[in-house]
């Protein structure tokens, strides 16, 4: 018995000396959920691990890795909890996200999850999946006296830069007016707080209130140090590596590991089973700030943020001088006008739709809390300051509402096509799918064509709300607007595919497919037709024209990417590409495979990759963005008329609705009637 009780304590001790010497000074912490609650640590010393960027998919390597690192995790008590980084999935997909959650569930500690760009832009369930199984959209929770707060990154469903969402906005604003001043925090989000993320200013001057120690993020799949220009000092990051092994050495993690005592945070890589190694970046606790840096931070008006709506857009228009045409290729700027503002809105959610206006000057729309809403408009009177009528559904909306008549028809991820009376509000059907709803319907003589994420594209009667038809076998889930006539409904997926239906019955027409992949598909563009030719682009930066009846492509050309548009007499189709440039080509003719193409803009917007469509009226052509801002162009040559610097965020659909206005809605819940 003797000689089992000293090889007991002989064991304990190897281990405990050899946990010590791995990650430094041992020791144990009570964590509080994701909510919010209070903890306090046993020792000075915090430590935890690190893990982003696991993009699990149909690869059967990435899951090994990550199951090597919560193994590893698990042999080392001396780890507390874990803190996931965002890029949990490859494509966003259901079965990645279960498939995720049920190895990072195996994880004996507690463990917080964000989301990153991979996870939300092309996610089937309009990021509804991923926080129903992970359970919230950010966290909370305070370990040693240290605070660590993280939320998602975004983009949520369209193609553009980072940008964490409103109401994580409004709910980071909120929380960092209450954080004790000298409490530490450390901060998580998937992307870098830089010109990456277009509202990283208003980040981190929620975060200048605070103690923020360290911002601690994911994306560029290295351990990296970053430095942020914030609001008083820089604020300093810390970028992690990926847990997979490419490149690597094998499977892995950071483990960090801060020390009150000590006043140190220090940065290791573990390679899952093999070493940890040294520690690559090491930095100061820093003291709280001064009651004048704190205060000045807390203040309104310390710093103009992104996230807040001015009385009136900061808008202008900048002519363009007559001197400089050139329609062949041209690239102006010049003096500047101011459109006037009729209306404006701002949402306390994002918006992922374009705002929609009808014939009696209502205007709807639908944010990404699920809700729609309605507000009157009116000539020469005071625009309204409170809806209408509003209807909450139960998921999130990225479906851009169709009129007709007194009826509004919108998808939302709850799974649920939803027909509402437009003057009142009030429900008159819905119709269930399997999966959400995230595409936009458009509205043909009575039938309301659909696509959603369960791979069946519907044909409703907007009357009484029956099926129709159904086309079952989508490859991939649809998010787009399909392009309706009498020959035909014509919608592409995220399965590489964009199908010609008959408006009769749903009978499959033809296919036809770019053969690139998922991640080319020609999902988010809304198909156009003209000349009897559907038009579309993809993310290879290609622009295609089919043909109606046979779905035999006729031309392609270098350039484009998701936006594409229509003159109004259909005799033109822009395409806008991912730099500075927009193409018009001609609907009608085309030589040997090749497109007629009658002008080049360069414009100057940089680089661009907004998949809002382009739309044209007024003798101008809208070109929206994903900064938010709108290029306006001459339709007959494409010289720059003047720019709209709209917002902080990607423009949606801008809808010309007479009378020289435009209906504008942006990705940050701004929406605007603006008169040119």
């Amino acid at each position: 018995m003797k000689k089992l009780n000293v090889l007991v304590i002989l064991i304990y001790t190897l281990l405990f000396i050899g946990g010590n010497e791995m990650f430094g000074a041992g020791g144990n912490s009570e964590v509080r959920g994701a909510t919010g609650g209070s903890a306090t640590a046993q020792d000075s010393v915090i430590r935890f691990a690190f893990l982003t960027d696991l993009h699990i998919s149909d690869v059967s390597a990435n899951a090994e890795d990550l199951e090597k690192c919560i193994s590893d995790i698990n042999s080392h008590p001396y780890i507390q909890f874990a803190i996931f980084g965002g890029d949990i999935t490859e494509f966003g997909s259901d079965e990645e996200i279960n498939k995720a959650y049920s190895i990072i569930s195996k994880l004996k500690i507690p463990w917080y999850i964000v989301a990153g760009n991979h996870d939300s832009k092309w996610s089937e369930s309009g990021c509804n999946t991923f926080a129903k199984v992970f359970g919230y959209e950010h966290f909370d929770f305070e370990a040693g006296g240290i605070r660590f707060i993280g939320c998602n990154s975004g983009p949520n469903m369209r193609m553009a830069p980072a940008l964490v969402p409103r109401d994580a906005v409004l709910w980071l604003d909120s929380l960092t007016k209450v954080i004790p001043p000298a409490q530490p925090v450390v901060f998580i989000n998937h992307y870098p707080l830089d010109d990456a993320m277009l509202n990283y200013k208003t980040v981190l001057e929620y975060l200048a209130r605070t103690n923020t120690q360290v911002a601690i993020c994911g994306h560029g799949h290295n351990n990296r140090v970053m430095k942020y220009a914030s609001l008083f000092s820089p604020l300093r990051g810390v970028m992690g590596r990926s847990s997979l092994r490419a490149g690597k050495g094998g499977a892995g993690y950071n483990v960090i590991t801060i020390n009150t005592k000590s006043g140190t945070i220090a940065f290791q890589e573990r390679v899952s089973g093999i070493e940890t190694k040294d520690a690559w970046h090491s930095i100061k606790l820093i003291k709280p700030k001064s009651k004048t840096r704190t205060s000045a931070a807390m203040a309104d008006n310390s710093y103009q943020s992104q996230s807040k709506l001015q009385s009136q857009p900061q808008t202008q228009l900048q002519a363009q001088p007559q001197s400089q045409q050139q329609p062949q290729s041209n690239s102006q700027s010049g003096s500047q006008i101011q459109p006037k503002v009729l209306f404006e809105w701002q949402d306390d959610s994002d918006i992922g739709s374009a705002a929609v206006m009808d014939q009696s000057g209502r205007i709807y729309l639908a944010n990404t809390k699920g809700v729609v809403k309605a507000f009157v408009f009116k000539t020469n009177s005071n625009p309204q300051t409170t809806p209408l009528w509003q209807f909450a559904t139960a998921g999130k909306i990225f479906s851009t509402p169709a009129i007709s008549g007194d009826r509004l028809v919108v998808g939302s991820s709850d799974t649920y096509i939803y027909c509402l009376d437009s003057k009142s509000g009030k429900l008159i059907w819905k119709v269930k799918a399997d999966k959400s709803v995230l595409a936009s319907p458009t509205i043909y003589k009575g039938v309301v064509y659909i696509g959603a994420s369960d791979g069946i594209f519907r044909a409703i009667d907007l009357k009484s709300g029956k099926i129709k038809w159904e086309y079952k076998n989508i490859n991939g889930f649809v998010e787009a607007k399909a392009f309706a006539d009498d020959q035909g409904i014509y919608i592409g997926s995220w399965g590489s595919t964009l199908y010609a239906l008959s408006p009769a019955d749903g009978y499959l027409l033809w296919s036809w497919a770019n053969h690139k992949g998922r991640g080319l598909s020609p999902a988010a563009v809304w198909p156009v037709k003209a000349d009897g030719k559907v038009f579309v682009v993809t993310p290879e930066r290609m622009t295609h024209a089919i043909d109606a009846t046979t779905g035999q492509e006729l031309w392609r050309a270098r350039g484009g990417r998701e936006s594409i548009g229509l003159s109004p007499d259909a005799s033109v189709v822009y395409v806008k590409t991912m730099q500075d440039t927009v193409f018009a080509y001609s609907t009608k003719t085309f030589t040997a495979g090749k497109p007629d193409r009658l002008w080049a803009s360069h414009t100057g917007y940089g680089y661009e990759i907004a998949p809002s469509p382009i739309t044209s009226a007024y003798g101008y052509v809208f070109i929206p963005t994903d900064k938010g801002n709108i290029f306006i162009m001459n339709e007959k040559d494409g010289i720059i008329y003047g720019i709209i610097p709209f917002s902080g965020a990607l423009i949606n659909y801008v809808q010309p609705v007479g009378n020289r206005r435009i209906l504008v809605s942006s990705m940050d819940g701004k929406v605007a009637l603006l008169e040119l």
